[in-house]
């Protein structure tokens, strides 16, 4: 445990994971003084893992939207149309599993800034042409670091809760397609997705 919490021990098991660290350094290039590539924030200087010190950031209006898919087949999809699922309103559940997801965001993610949000949407709309669910979430905070994360987990964990409510009728659902579309404010500034 000394090669995880303190000195690297000369000897034994604890000897072998320092190895095997040293080695990881050395491909990755984090070696103690060499700065991290530039736009890796959540790098320090000696590759450790860390959280951005967003302190002496100027506070402004963020927003983020993000999409992805869930292909659910024929059969489920025209299941969820008629709300006939066991487990009830997909779509409503769904919505609000999204909603709640994004308010988590920080708690999910260890490296992200626990941050007000001032408005969450979740839009679901049922896609017949290729049996799916499109769905949109965007995150809204002023404050002093982004809302991208929000946005993707709203649609993520409302496509993961579809999956939850549909597998009964099937295991071959698909959740793809999570991506920033659009983002706001910040040093950054603008940021829009090619089409």
């Amino acid at each position: 445990m000394e090669s995880v919490f303190g000195e690297p021990s000369s000897k034994g098991p604890a000897s072998s994971a320092s190895n095997v660290y040293m080695a990881q350094q050395a491909q990755f290039g984090t070696h103690k003084g060499v700065e991290s590539p530039v736009g890796l924030t959540h790098i320090g200087s000696t590759g450790e893992a860390q959280m951005v010190d967003v302190s002496l950031k100027e506070s402004s209006k963020r927003t983020a939207i993000a999409r992805c898919k869930v292909i659910l087949g024929k059969k489920v999809f025209d299941l969820v149309l008629a709300n006939q699922m066991a487990k009830g309103d997909v779509l409503g559940v769904a919505k609000i599993a999204g909603i709640s997801g994004a308010k988590h965001t920080s708690s999910l993610i260890p490296l992200c800034h626990n941050i007000t949000l001032t408005n969450v949407r979740v839009d679901l709309t049922l896609k017949p042409e290729d049996f799916s669910v499109d769905i949109e979430g965007e995150a809204v905070s002023t404050g002093k670091t982004g809302v991208e994360m929000e946005a993707m987990t709203a649609v993520s964990i409302a496509g993961l809760t579809i999956y939850d409510m549909c597998k009964a009728a099937s295991k071959d659902i698909q959740i793809s397609d999570v991506r920033l579309e659009h983002k706001t404010g910040g040093k950054s500034g603008d940021w829009y997705r090619e089409k």
